[in-house]
């Protein structure tokens, strides 16, 4: 497993990290430890605890030791070596001191008396990216300098694809905003770069594979995009919906959410094959080191019999992964973990079925987490707690089917009940399912749970924590949702999380927030507008834990593609209950055509909706969880 430090939830994402990582910064530290090797052992000074993530992340080295200033860190190990007093560096046997921090020149200043006679000092500011791409060139750490993400990408004769977000640092203060993308071949070797200006505006932000194509004479291609925002405010994360689609008729369409830029040590939620469907996990390395062969495993959830991968992916790589080659056996509704080693960020797959496919996204499995006994003794200020809610789609086209997924190292049960609620906010049905195991394989259809009339516009289920059985729990409830056509000719699929939702009171963190903490709840969610061909749409719940406001103050704002407020409807949703928006059906023809390239921005100063979003292209449609700003 790779030796670094990518994200928590207390302290949120590591900057060393990406400051390493990032594939401009990998270059210059292959050069560096070429120089270094040259030089010979290599005495380091590491005062930050940096040189763990800079061994696992940079070509090899000769280490002569590892000093450190703290007395209370001595004899720790990093990055192979065993630290040692900095008192003893002037007995250094070594040509070269390399001071591993960044901003680092008081630093050498100050340790140079000490040094061995006639060693050259160098630092980390060696690696550093160009002050032209940085956002605050005087603090190399700030996390604004490293707002980063990856994006699968992918253009051939039969699909293509199509990233779209908004400007939405502009919000806070940002100006002159710029992306600069570097697009990563499926043998991990850069095809394109390319920077993308972005107005001064919340305008539109798109990046289509088949413009890149054309603009760099490209050939087929199925890797990654590298996208570094510049010149932002507010947010360090680059968010996004990708659409991918087929350009050949044949009626494939997708929408995932962004990539999650952090790598994690292992990923769930990955579904395995039905006997007439075909599973393609796709692994990209998001490094510019190797994947070792056997890093990386896949198991049933909960076997614990990881069956290792044989070969090694080279960096920055995408490799196809049939798991049906490495899990034979393993059918639908069971649910596969993926041991990553912290090499790759959020991986995507692809279901191929009848000649179409979807592509979903796998989570982030929580290593932090264990079994919280105060989650069995709630006050009963917050009402029914954690909730995951999820679209019924209308019963009439679709079936709708909930799978609990694990996404915790040491979740071993998931004590669930589902209810499920009518448009109106109405409970029609509340079914317990005692403490589900870590292995279980028991997909929900909720055909079996409605009669054949029940809500034939849809609804939404939430799937809440019941102990009256036992079991454990940690606050990390996570589901799979499947939508399908019932003429069998598409589907959907997306995955996500609980949380504590519209409830006044408070616990711990929850309940979450767009903007500020809780209760000051409110929803700002993005709705790419689409086009005549694939029009969007969203389900909105309102889910609620405890008493709140009986309908929603939401507002569908219509924006076109320079930002600018075309027009704006008003929506009450009622309280625990659920509304299809299609902007298409919504905003009058005049206003959708001046909106040409847009947006939906979906408000909400009263409560926190909850949203899913998709597109429709004839029989085919796509469907994942929204994301806001």
């Amino acid at each position: 497993m790779l030796d670094i430090e990518t994200f928590d939830n207390l302290r949120g994402g590591n900057a060393v990290y990406k400051a390493l990582a990032h594939p401009l910064a990998a270059e210059k530290l292959a050069e560096l430890a070429n120089r270094l090797t040259a030089l010979g052992p290599v005495a380091v000074y590491d005062p930050e605890r940096i040189f763990a993530p800079l061994r696992a992340l940079a070509p090899d080295f000769p280490v002569e030791g590892v000093y450190v200033h703290d007395t209370l860190a001595l004899g720790e190990l990093r990055g192979g070596a065993t630290t040692r007093p900095l008192t003893e560096l002037p007995g250094a046997n070594t040509r070269i001191v390399l001071i591993a921090a960044f901003d680092a020149h008081r630093l050498a200043a100050r340790i140079k008396p000490f040094a061995p006679a006639g060693a050259e000092i160098v630092t980390l500011d060696a690696v550093r990216l160009p002050d032209s791409i940085l956002t605050n060139p005087r603090r190399y750490l700030d996390p604004l300098n490293f707002a980063t993400n990856f994006v699968f990408f992918r253009d051939d004769d039969r699909m293509a694809t199509r990233l779209v977000t908004a400007n939405y640092w502009t919000g806070y203060g940002a100006k002159s905003v710029r992306l600069w993308c570097r697009l990563f071949d499926a043998a991990g070797g850069p095809i394109a770069e390319f920077e993308h200006a972005i107005p001064d505006h919340a305008g539109t932000i798109a990046i289509g594979s088949d413009a890149i194509r054309r603009r760099f004479n490209l050939g087929p291609f199925t890797g990654q995009l590298f996208i570094h925002a510049i010149g932002v405010a507010g947010h360090d994360v680059v968010k996004y919906a990708l659409d991918t689609f087929a350009r050949d008729g044949h009626g494939s369409l997708s929408c995932t959410h962004d990539a999650n830029a952090w790598p994690s040590e292992r990923f769930a939620g990955l579904p395995a094959p039905r006997e007439d469907e075909r599973v393609i996990l796709w692994l990209q390395n998001s490094h510019a080191v190797p994947i070792p062969a056997g890093a990386v495993s896949l198991d049933r959830m909960g076997a614990e019999t990881p069956v290792a991968l044989s070969a090694e992916i080279p960096p920055f790589a995408t490799r196809a992964i049939d798991v049906v080659e490495h899990l034979p056996e393993l059918r639908w509704p069971a649910q596969i973990e993926i041991r990553a080693g912290r090499h790759m960020v959020r991986p995507r797959y692809e279901v191929e079925c009848a000649n179409r496919t979807r592509i979903a996204h796998v989570n982030v499995e929580r290593a932090d987490l264990k079994p919280d006994p105060s989650l069995k003794s709630l006050s009963p200020l917050l009402g029914r707690g954690f909730l995951l809610p999820f679209p019924i789609l209308p019963r009439r086209d679709f079936r709708t089917v909930a799978l609990p997924t694990p996404m915790a190292h040491t979740q071993a049960t998931i004590p669930l009940r589902l209810d499920i609620f009518a448009l109106d906010g109405t409970l029609l049905v509340q079914k317990s399912y005692g403490a589900l195991r870590r292995d279980h394989a028991s997909a929900i259809d909720i055909d079996e749970l409605l009669g054949a009339d029940a809500l034939p516009e849809g609804g939404h289920g939430e799937l809440v924590y019941d102990f009256s059985q036992g079991g454990e729990a940690d606050g990390w409830l996570h589901g799979l949702f499947r939508y399908e056509l019932r003429d069998g000719s598409h589907a959907a699929e997306t995955s996500f999380g609980a949380h504590m939702f519209n409830t006044i009171m408070t616990w711990k963190n929850e309940p979450q927030s767009y903007a500020g903490p809780p209760p000051g709840l409110s929803t700002r969610l993005f709705l790419d507008l689409g086009t005549e061909a694939r029009p969007s749409f969203c389900v909105l719940t309102y889910p609620a834990s405890a008493r709140w406001h009986a309908f929603s103050d939401t507002h569908l704002v219509l924006h076109d593609a320079e930002g600018q407020v075309i027009a704006e409807e008003p929506l009450a949703i009622a309280c625990s209950g659920s509304a299809m928006v299609e902007p298409w059906r919504i905003f009058t023809s005049e206003a959708l055509s001046r909106a040409e390239g847009g947006y939906v921005l979906i408000r909400d100063a009263t409560c926190r909706l909850f949203g899913y979003h998709g597109k429709r292209s004839g029989s085919a449609f796509s469907f994942d969880h929204m994301f806001g700003f």
